[in-house]
């Protein structure tokens, strides 16, 4: 709906920088167009003294004025020529976007353990017996125990985690279920971990 005489936002030109606000890159636009490089500096300063005061809370970091004068060349699309304190070239870098990071489609036999879980079972199968190995064992069982709980519905087997550890380490590995002690705090962390899920 358009209604005469009222200006909305989805109107008006994109600002480049909207943590400024649209007054700011006024004022930025307003430099570019003045006539003499003497003027231009003497507003871009002024321009950068507000921008400061509205970024006081970040004053304490070391590149604080870098990055206003940085904010101040980006808005003008790099065509505000004055006299920069600081080599703004690099602000660019600023606008760009990163790369998206690839997501690993690794498949895996069961989602519940999750990829490091099958990771740490490829490792299990290599490692010679020991006490290092057994730390190893101790440290899979209980977190796939703690996977179970939090992604079966609290349902958690011990005759399932021996009989799949045994399985996905080709046998090289044997929960033996008379000696072998969970961590007791386990079910207390995934109560936790489920009641914060909840609360989000």
């Amino acid at each position: 709906m358009n209604i005469e005489g009222l200006d909305y936002n989805t109107q008006r030109e994109k600002i480049i920088l909207p943590e400024y606000g649209r007054e700011i890159q006024k004022m930025v636009d307003y430099a570019v167009g003045l006539p003499t490089k003497e003027e231009r500096q003497v507003c871009a300063e002024t321009i950068i003294s507000i921008m400061d005061r509205m970024t006081s809370h970040s004053r304490e970091s070391e590149d604080h004025d870098r990055k206003l004068w940085d904010h101040l060349a980006i808005m003008s699309n790099f065509e505000l020529d004055i006299d920069y304190p600081y080599d703004v070239s690099e602000a660019k870098k600023i606008m760009t976007s990163p790369e998206p990071l690839g997501y690993p489609m690794t498949q895996i036999p069961v989602r519940h353990y999750g990829k490091m879980v099958f990771e740490l079972f490829e490792k299990l199968k290599e490692m010679p017996a020991g006490e290092e190995r057994d730390e190893l064992v101790r440290v899979t069982a209980n977190q796939m125990k703690r996977n179970l709980l939090l992604w079966s519905h609290g349902s958690s087997d011990d005759e399932k985690i021996a009989s799949d550890l045994a399985r996905y380490t080709d046998g090289v590995i044997q929960l033996d279920l008379d000696t072998f002690q969970f961590d007791k705090v386990i079910e207390k962390e995934v109560s936790a971990l489920k009641s914060n899920k909840k609360r989000k």
